[in-house]
C-alpha cells in the first residue's frame, strides 16, 4: 500500500496554518544534518514512548491545551513574514513559486521562500517531522534553548540548526518519544514540543513572567497527499490597569501610560505625563511589560506631610486579603525574592502638577506577571488586583525617607510624627488576555 502523510498540529501558545506538499525541502540555512537513509516501509510502533516532566523544581511546563481553530487574516500573515534579511531561513526547493511557498506555510518576498515569525510544522513523505520555531512566536519572546520534545534523549531530538531568531528540528516520525496510534487505513504519529518557564516561589503565592509554549503535532499517513493543519494555541493573558479607591487619608492608586517620544527623554518620568482613565479599564499588559503605578495624597495642602508606602502587593481578588499573593514592595523597598525587582521611581518636580508637592507622591514600576497554581504549577488565567498600604509622616525636623539598605524606615525619633493608622488602596482588576491577538 502506498502511504502519504497528513500533519495535524495543536498549539498551546500561538496559532498558525501550515501545509507540507511535494515541494518540501530541508530548511536551507543554517545547514541541517541529513538523517540516515530510511527505506519506505510500513510504519512501526515505537516500543515505549515516555512522556517526561522537567527535572528542575522551578522550571515548569504547561498542561495539555484544548486546541481550537484560529482565524487567520491577511494582517497576521504580513506581520508573520516581517523577517529581517539576516534572520531569514530558506524554505522549500530552489525555484519554488509564491503559491507553492504559501502552500507549505512559508513566506515569499519575490526572490526567496523563507520561514515566518511563528512555528512551522511540516511532514515529509519519507517519514520525517520538520519543525521550525521562531523566537517571536510568543510575547514575550520565546527562549529557544528552553524548548524540548516529548522524548528529548535521542541523537536527533535537539535542533539541527539554530540562529538567534530560529531553532530548526528535523527527526524521523519514529524518534524522540513519538506516540503512534492507528485509525482505519491511517497511522498517526504524534509528538509534543514545549518550553520550560521559570516560576517565582513566594511565601504566599507563585508567579511567572515567561511565555508558556506547548505544541502538539501529528503526521497522519494515509493513501492520499501530504497536508498540514494547525490548531490555535493560547498564551496566558496579559495584565491590566489600576484604578483608585479613596480612603481615610484620601489616597489614590492609579496607573500611568505616558510614552517617551523624543530622543533622550526619560522613559520612566515620561510615563507619568498621562494616566489611564476609568473608561480605559480594564487595561491589558503583556507578560514582562512595565506597569507604572502611582500612589498620591489628594486634597492635602501641607508640604511637610510625607506619603510613605509600607507595602504593595498583588492578588487575584479585589479585597487584597486572600491568597495567592505576590509582594511588590516590603517596608517601602523592592521585594528581594523577585527575579524582576520592583523599581521605586523618584518623583521629578517637573512631572508634578502645579500647586502639588513631591512629598505627596510615590511611584514605582514592576514587570507584569501572572499567578501560578501552587499544585499543578500551571499559570492561572485570573484577574489581578494591585494593593498598597500607605501611611504619612510629618517632617518637622528630621527625614521621612525610607532607606532600602535597612530593614525598617529610618525615622528619627525627634521631629517626626506618624499619623494614626494607615490606609490600603487597591486597583480595579487587571485582566490578562491572549497576546497573540496583538502580535
Amino acid at each position: 500500500m502506498k502511504w502519504s502523510a497528513v500533519c495535524l498540529v495543536a498549539v498551546a501558545t500561538l496559532g498558525w496554518l501550515c501545509d507540507a506538499q511535494n515541494f518540501l525541502e530541508k530548511p536551507g540555512w543554517p545547514p541541517i544534518q541529513t538523517p540516515p537513509s530510511w527505506p519506505p516501509q510500513t510504519p512501526q510502533r515505537p516500543v515505549q514512548p515516555l512522556p517526561q516532566r522537567p527535572a528542575q523544581p522551578f522550571l515548569q511546563k504547561p498542561a495539555q491545551p484544548i486546541p481550537q481553530r484560529i482565524p487567520y487574516t491577511e494582517d497576521d500573515t504580513k506581520q508573520t513574514c516581517e523577517v529581517v534579511d539576516k534572520d531569514k531561513v530558506s524554505c522549500g526547493l530552489s525555484g519554488i513559486t509564491a503559491a507553492q511557498c504559501q502552500a507549505i506555510s512559508c513566506c515569499f518576498d519575490g526572490r526567496m521562500c523563507f520561514y515566518g515569525k511563528t512555528v512551522t510544522v511540516q511532514c515529509t513523505k519519507d517519514g520525517q517531522f520538520v519543525v521550525v520555531v521562531s523566537r517571536d512566536a510568543t510575547l514575550p519572546n520565546l527562549e529557544l534553548d528552553s524548548i524540548s520534545l516529548l522524548g528529548a534523549n535521542g541523537a536527533h531530538c535537539t535542533p539541527v540548526g539554530t540562529t538567534s531568531a530560529f531553532a530548526i528540528y528535523q527527526f524521523k516520525v519514529t524518534e524522540c518519544g513519538t506516540v503512534v496510534t492507528e485509525e482505519p487505513d491511517t497511522i498517526v504519529y504524534e509528538n509534543r514540543m514545549s518550553s520550560s518557564y521559570v516560576v517565582g516561589i513566594g511565601p504566599f503565592g507563585d508567579i511567572t513572567r515567561d511565555s508558556h509554549y506547548d505544541l502538539v503535532f501529528q503526521c497522519r499517513y494515509t493513501g492520499t497527499s501530504v497536508e498540514t493543519l494547525v490548531i490555535e494555541v493560547k498564551t496566558y493573558p496579559n495584565p491590566n490597569p489600576v484604578v483608585t479607591v479613596d480612603a481615610v487619608l484620601n489616597v489614590e492608586l492609579r496607573l500611568a501610560n505616558g510614552r517617551c517620544l523624543s530622543k533622550g527623554c526619560d522613559e520612566m518620568q515620561e510615563a507619568y505625563t498621562s494616566y489611564y482613565t476609568v473608561a480605559d479599564y480594564p487595561v491589558t499588559k503583556v507578560l514582562r511589560d512595565p506597569v507604572y503605578a502611582e500612589v498620591r495624597i489628594l486634597g492635602m495642602t501641607d508640604p511637610n506631610v510625607v506619603l510613605t508606602l509600607e507595602q504593595c502587593w498583588a492578588t487575584i481578588d479585589p479585597t487584597g486579603d486572600r491568597l495567592p499573593r505576590w509582594d511588590l514592595l516590603v517596608n517601602g523597598c523592592p521585594y528581594q525574592d523577585d527575579r524582576y525587582l520592583t523599581v521605586p521611581i523618584a518623583s521629578d518636580s517637573s512631572y508634578i502638577p502645579p500647586g502639588e508637592f513631591l512629598s505627596h507622591y510615590k511611584r514605582f514600576v514592576f514587570k507584569m506577571f501572572t499567578f501560578v497554581d501552587p499544585t499543578s504549577m500551571v499559570p492561572l488565567q485570573e484577574n489581578v488586583y494591585i494593593h498598597c498600604r500607605a501611611t504619612v509622616c510629618h517632617a518637622l525636623a528630621g527625614s521621612c525617607e525610607q532607606r532600602c539598605n535597612r530593614q525598617r524606615r529610618d525615622l528619627s525619633a525627634q521631629g517626626q510624627k506618624k499619623t494614626k493608622g494607615d490606609v490600603v488602596v487597591s486597583s480595579q482588576k487587571v485582566i490578562m488576555i491572549d497576546p497573540s491577538l496583538y502580535a
